[in-house]
């Protein structure tokens, strides 16, 4: 019984797993925070190069404010190592990437509170200082960035901010940077005002980058640049871009509405082609799964071709069983209705019967019983042979079944011949079974007439056996040739025949892929079988 409870359709199933695959690219870049990483870089990479132009300006403005210090070799800390400019022999191009990675770096906390100097600001960078004051507050109005230079002690000498004349040495990055260590890193940023509207020029973004980079001057430290900014937010870069979003999503929902509907129509449509075609089968039309004439893909005209197969398979199965049924009780009911005459006819008459009379009457019922159990003995082999499932390890050696075969019946005073020399050759079957269909065949000679049978062995190929069982009896009319094979045809009733032995000869062939044919005699009849050979039998 169907189930009522409702069931997704199969366009359904397809829309939803297409917007799924839409959907995965964006769920990765939420979970990896790929784009988020990008906008960080970029910020980065904007702070890098401001801190470039800061670091120039502080030297060229040195060198003209405080020449003497720019002269002083002994101005300024040494520059460790790792941190030297390249000499004259060696490249002079010194490139600083950008390399935050949201996936990968620790956010820092919020940034420190700036200390009180611990010694007076150095006067030549506070000169310097006060002429890039300026500087600084135009470029913010730009770049929106916080800037901050220090002197090579942490205070600060010009920024766009209120820390002017305090120390930055509580800041990590400064620290390193006076070493002489280019540092960017990630804070976490605390607003101090409600969030701002998704359009705004600020940002809401919950952290800032710091760059902090040394300023060099003839190899050593003489000033830090600190430069902070918070990247743009993915939701300001949307929200910019949202017309061309919209219209991109619009595209891409109508790619998936129009690749749904393409695989709705090269997969529903003949899939429910398939199952209307079910349900007339369903309701007694015969020929009505046939395979579909437009299957559009190759595995649905497979599945077409397949299914159609098995409904004529299956047809012609019930064909099959529904005349079987028939012929069934049909050749029951004959033997079945003399019994019943025969007993009401002693059961009335035994006291007045002479003893000849009950002595036929019983033959009559010895016969019919007789019959019958022949009847069901034949079906069960038949039985057997239609579900028969051919090993493919049976190996059956044909001439010592043949020569087993001929000396049984020679000696039950039939007449057999075996033409020799048989080959030495195996097929792929239990001896048992070879020994049946050829049993049954030698039967069948016997009950339509034939005194003397012959049985001649030959490998035409050398992939196949061809068996020929030929007799001396009257032969097999025109007209019943082509019925030799039916169930429960027989030219012989009346010599006990019951039509089913030629009937499960062949489902023994059929089982071990073989073909019989009856074939051209000039007298009597010739049974041909082709059966496949097997491998050599073990010794």
């Amino acid at each position: 019984m169907p189930s009522s409870r409702p069931r997704l359709k199969l366009r359904h199933l397809l829309l939803a797993v297409n917007l799924m695959v839409l959907w995965l690219p964006l769920l990765g870049l939420e979970a990896l925070r790929l784009y988020d990483s990008a906008l960080v870089r970029q910020t980065e990479s904007e702070l890098i190069a401001q801190a470039a132009f800061v670091a120039a300006s502080y030297r060229a403005t040195l060198a003209r404010r405080a020449p003497q210090a720019a002269a002083d070799p002994q101005y300024g800390a040494p520059l460790a190592a790792p941190w030297r400019e390249p000499s004259d022999g060696e490249t002079r191009w010194r490139p600083r990437p950008a390399r935050l990675d949201l996936a990968e770096d620790t956010i820092q906390p919020p940034p420190p509170d700036t200390l009180a100097p611990s010694q007076l600001p150095d006067p030549y960078a506070q000169a310097v200082g006060q002429e890039l004051q300026a500087l600084l507050h135009d470029a913010q109005v730009i770049t929106l960035a916080g800037i901050a230079v220090t002197d090579a002690q942490g205070t600060v000498v010009a920024t766009t901010g209120p820390s002017l004349g305090r120390s930055l040495m509580a800041f990590a990055e400064v620290r390193r940077a006076l070493t002489g260590e280019p540092v960017s890193l990630l804070r976490q940023r605390i607003p101090d005002s409600a969030p701002p509207a998704i359009d705004s020029i600020s940002r809401g973004t919950p952290l800032r980058v710091f760059v902090a980079a040394p300023i060099l001057h003839e190899q050593r430290i003489v000033a830090a640049v600190l430069l902070w900014r918070t990247p743009i937010a993915l939701s300001q870069v949307l929200y910019g871009k949202r017309d061309h979003l919209l219209l991109a999503l619009a595209l891409v929902l109508g790619t998936v509405a129009l690749m749904s509907a393409l695989t709705s129509f090269t997969v529903v449509k003949p899939l429910q082609a398939l199952v209307r075609q079910a349900q007339r089968a369903t309701a007694g039309e015969k020929g009505a799964v046939t395979p579909l004439a437009r299957p559009i893909t190759r595995e649905m005209a497979d599945l077409s071709q397949a299914v159609a197969t098995m409904a004529r398979h299956l047809e012609q199965r019930a064909d099959y069983i529904r005349t079987f049924a028939a012929q069934v009780s049909h050749e029951f009911k004959t033997p079945l209705a003399a019994i019943r005459g025969t007993v009401e006819l002693l059961r009335d008459h035994l006291d007045t019967m002479t003893l000849e009379e009950r002595e036929r009457f019983l033959a009559h019922l010895d016969q019919d019983a007789a019959r019958l159990d022949r009847l069901v003995r034949r079906l069960l082999e038949l039985a057997r042979a239609d579900v028969m499932q051919a090993s493919t390890t049976d190996r059956a050696e044909v001439a010592a079944v043949v020569r087993r075969l001929a000396t049984r019946y020679q000696d039950a005073g039939f007449q057999v011949t075996v033409v020799e020399p048989l080959p030495s050759a195996n097929v792929a079957m239990a001896e048992d079974v070879l020994e049946s269909m050829l049993s049954n065949l030698l039967d069948n000679a016997r009950q339509h007439g034939g005194d003397a049978v012959t049985v001649a062995v030959t490998c035409p190929t050398p992939a196949a056996l061809l068996i020929e069982v030929s007799d001396n009896g009257p032969g097999i009319s025109a007209a019943n040739a082509a019925r030799v094979f039916e169930p429960f045809f027989t030219t012989a009733r009346a010599q006990g025949g019951t039509g089913l032995g030629l009937a499960v000869v062949k489902s023994l062939v059929n089982a071990h892929r073989g073909v019989i044919d009856l074939g051209e005699s000039a007298t009597g009849t010739r049974i041909q079988i082709r059966l496949p050979l097997g491998a050599a039998m073990p010794r």
